[in-house]
């Protein structure tokens, strides 16, 4: 789908696909993401006035915090990474550089640009890997080979022009047998380039240039040229491998590169989860003294600044920040000012019951029940789930979340792994047997653990 027929409609539409409820929250992103497209539409000389939309999600862990904002970025191919704001460290202590999420996000988005220009010269790289395994089985003659066939051709007198008779149409029935996957088994010998695979080197340190993993390898490459090496392989395997390689020389990583710092900058997406964690409580001591100096680390980032990296120079400006945090005993109104300026859309998000863990069994795409019917259908075994069995998993999840800690609808992964656990055993012995999961089964298999408190923490 373009990013001209993305409108909040159809965004939140296709979220609902994946995501049971929390509307307010998919209506804000769904805003978020539009107001990009509209931005990339005025006047050239209001677009860099007009600054991202940032949000904070509130609510418990497993509402679907973290899905909302994947499958947003997934729509329209946005770069997209997330990242805990708990592993950051203020600069002048060991750890993580903030900046180094926006340095992760165009190592991504490099990865992808280069993906889809591959995509775009593989026909061309499959034509030149053609040629080559041609040449391999085929090898051209040498000139001496060449001067014994130099006879006259029919028609022709001694003395005049001589021409090289070569067995031109060999090489064509090879690539006919080649194509026809005739050739696949046949061993032959090629030469591919070996990955540069030096020594890689992290430094930590306050100037902003942690993190920057290098190969000093490709630093020198010009003292190290690259190597090659001969591996004797399938036609088949022989061809795959020399494809990628054509591909990858057919690519101009300084376009690719360009490409990508333009698409990070202009539709990067950054999911700063547990942001509630670097709220710092009043008069906390040891690590905890460095919480709010995060914040004050990211708040240029969210602000809009320039980050350094080896590709060159990322402006922040117009990337989208989500943050997420279950605030439990904290308050986005707990954070520095200036960084509660720069996330202006707050939505919180409503704790899962029995209604909606049941429709997340059922409804998604994605739904847990579908997996399991799946993975199953994969040996042979046809699994059916009734109504009355889904809703005993819906309430067991509930009672289990009441009980202990509420992880949402992270339980019902616990809960189905515990109650198929002896299907998933025993399915390559079941082969073309259909398993009915019934109320009395979810019951049979669950209830002792549910009962036993100190069981169902450990198992459920």
């Amino acid at each position: 789908m373009s990013q001209n027929d993305l409108t909040p409609g159809k965004i939140v539409e296709k979220l609902d696909q994946y995501i049971i409820g929390q509307h307010e929250a998919k209506r804000a992103v769904a805003i978020a993401l539009r107001n990009r497209w509209r931005r990339q539409n005025v006047a050239l000389e209001m677009r860099d006035e007009i600054s991202p939309k940032n949000i904070i999600m509130i609510g418990p862990t497993g509402v679907g915090k973290t899905e909302i904002a994947r499958r947003l970025a997934k729509l329209d191919n946005s770069p997209f990474i997330k990242v805990e704001a708990s592993k950051f460290t203020e600069v002048g202590y060991v750890g993580r550089d903030v900046e180094s999420m926006i340095r992760d996000l165009l190592e991504m988005t490099i990865g992808m640009v280069k993906e889809e220009e591959q995509e775009r010269v593989i026909s061309r790289a499959s034509e030149l890997a053609e040629e080559r395994i041609l040449d391999i089985l085929l090898p051209s003659k040498t000139a001496d080979d060449k001067v014994v066939e130099m006879v006259p051709a029919e028609g022709e007198l001694p003395g005049q022009d001589l021409r090289v008779h070569e067995p031109d149409t060999t090489r064509e029935k090879l690539r006919k047998l080649l194509r026809d996957g005739r050739l696949d088994d046949r061993f032959v010998e090629i030469e591919i380039a070996e990955s540069r695979s030096g020594p890689m080197v992290e430094i930590f340190s306050a100037s902003g240039m942690e993190d920057m993993g290098f190969n000093i390898k490709d630093m020198l490459g010009n003292i190290f040229p690259q190597k090659k090496k001969r591996q004797r392989m399938k036609v088949k395997e022989a061809l795959e491998k020399l494809v990628e390689e054509e591909a990858q020389r057919l690519v101009d990583m300084e376009k690719v590169t360009k490409a990508a710092i333009e698409r990070v900058e202009q539709t990067g997406i950054v999911f700063l989860d547990e942001i509630d964690k670097i709220v710092g409580d009043d008069g906390s001591h040891g690590p905890d003294v460095s919480r709010e100096g995060v914040q004050r680390d990211l708040l240029p980032i969210v602000e809009g600044s320039t980050v350094s990296t080896r590709y060159g120079i990322v402006r922040t400006d117009h990337i989208l920040f989500i943050a997420a945090g279950a605030f439990s005993s904290s308050k986005p109104s707990d954070l520095i000012p200036e960084l509660q300026g720069r996330f202006p859309i707050r939505v919180e998000l409503d704790s899962l019951g029995k209604d909606e863990f049941i429709r997340i069994l059922t409804e998604p795409h994605n739904a847990l029940v579908k997996q399991y019917m799946e993975l199953m259908a994969t040996e042979g075994v046809k699994l059916v789930f009734s109504e009355e069995a889904i809703a005993a998993i819906a309430e067991t999840a509930t009672l289990v979340n009441d009980r202990t800690e509420n992880i949402g609808a992270r339980r019902l992964h616990t809960i189905m792994e515990s109650l198929l656990d002896k299907i998933s055993f025993d399915a390559p012995e079941m082969q073309g047997q259909e398993v009915v999961i019934d109320a009395d089964y979810v019951s049979e298999q669950l209830d002792e653990i549910v009962e036993d408190e100190d069981l169902s923490r450990y198992i459920l």
